[in-house]
């Protein structure tokens, strides 16, 4: 059995890990929420909100035609208005989710339609076509293939389209070396 004094001090580090946890996670929805008032009104979408060890605090944003530098200045002063820096100790990087990084959000995928895309499947493979539609719960990709009709000498190029479920691949990103 544990001695009384070493069972309270662990159940006190857990109430304290609990604490910050339930401060971090409130002050991630109250991030959240200040970053889609800010962008409310602008062709701009949230991709994604990291707070890393040491209170880094990364705030990843899109749009269908690029992001502005000036932009992100001014969305990161907006966080700052609402989060002290006086009171809360931690760094702010305000950016745009980068060419080559996976899709996270629906908007990047609309923000690639038309565009080659690379997706790698949960099984394994490695596929890259034009992105030619996303629904709510699945996009569809147009890839060329070369196959040899039955009686033909040569193969022939042909267009197919798959489509996939978000969660069925492990990553979908912009092609830019086509």
């Amino acid at each position: 059995m544990y001695p009384k004094d070493e069972l309270n001090e662990g159940k006190r580090r857990r109430m304290l890990r609990l604490s910050l946890f339930i401060i971090v996670f409130m002050d991630k929805i109250l991030l959240v929420q200040t970053i889609e008032e800010a962008i409310k009104n602008t062709d701009y979408f949230l991709v994604d909100v990291r707070i890393l060890p040491g209170n880094e605090v990364i705030v990843e944003i899109d749009n269908k035609s690029g992001v502005d530098l000036d932009f992100c200045a001014a969305l990161n002063r907006k966080i700052e208005a609402v989060f002290d820096r006086d009171v809360e100790d931690y760094s702010l990087e305000v950016g745009s989710a980068g060419l080559t990084a996976p899709f996270k959000v629906r908007g990047q995928y609309e923000k690639n339609l038309n565009n080659t895309v690379e997706v790698l499947t949960k099984d394994g493979r490695k596929l890259y076509g034009v992105l030619v539609a996303v629904e709510d719960s699945l996009f569809t990709i147009e890839m060329e293939k070369k196959i040899k009709p039955e009686g033909a000498k040569k193969k022939i190029l042909v267009k197919e389209q798959e489509s996939f479920a978000y969660d069925a691949v492990k990553y979908v990103k912009y092609d830019f070396k086509v």
